[in-house]
């Protein structure tokens, strides 16, 4: 794993609250490149080949209505957690992402994905 992948994941770790799990995936393929969870009950590589396919459909439905747009993010929340799927500005990747809804803040959640978007995309 690059010295890149382990920074970011070890960063979300320690600098999100709340923090369950994260893995970074290629869209095309599915294959994740890093992935890193603080729960042993927790496959942060299983949820993310299922929302691959939340991605994917997404990508079908956009295509499907004729919009010309781009997916920044997917928010999905749970009884307990926050589940994001922030893709890359360029679509190849996606960022997966699981918090404790009781100890994360969404929004400088949110912007710690933010930050490392655009690095995604030069450094994979």
């Amino acid at each position: 794993m690059s010295d890149f992948l382990q920074n970011f994941q070890n960063d979300l770790k320690e600098n999100v609250n709340g923090f369950i799990a994260v893995t970074v995936t290629e869209v095309e393929t599915g294959m994740s490149y890093c992935s890193l969870t603080v729960k042993s009950d927790f496959d942060p590589e299983l949820a993310s080949a299922y929302n691959l396919e939340v991605v994917k459909a997404k990508l079908n439905a956009l295509r499907a209505l004729g919009l010309n747009q781009k997916i920044n993010d997917i928010l999905i929340t749970l009884t307990d957690q926050i589940h994001i799927i922030d893709v890359s500005e360029d679509g190849r990747y996606f960022i997966y992402l699981a918090v404790d809804s009781t100890k994360a803040n969404l929004g400088l959640t949110r912007a710690t994905l933010s930050k490392y978007k655009k690095d995604i995309t030069s450094k994979l």
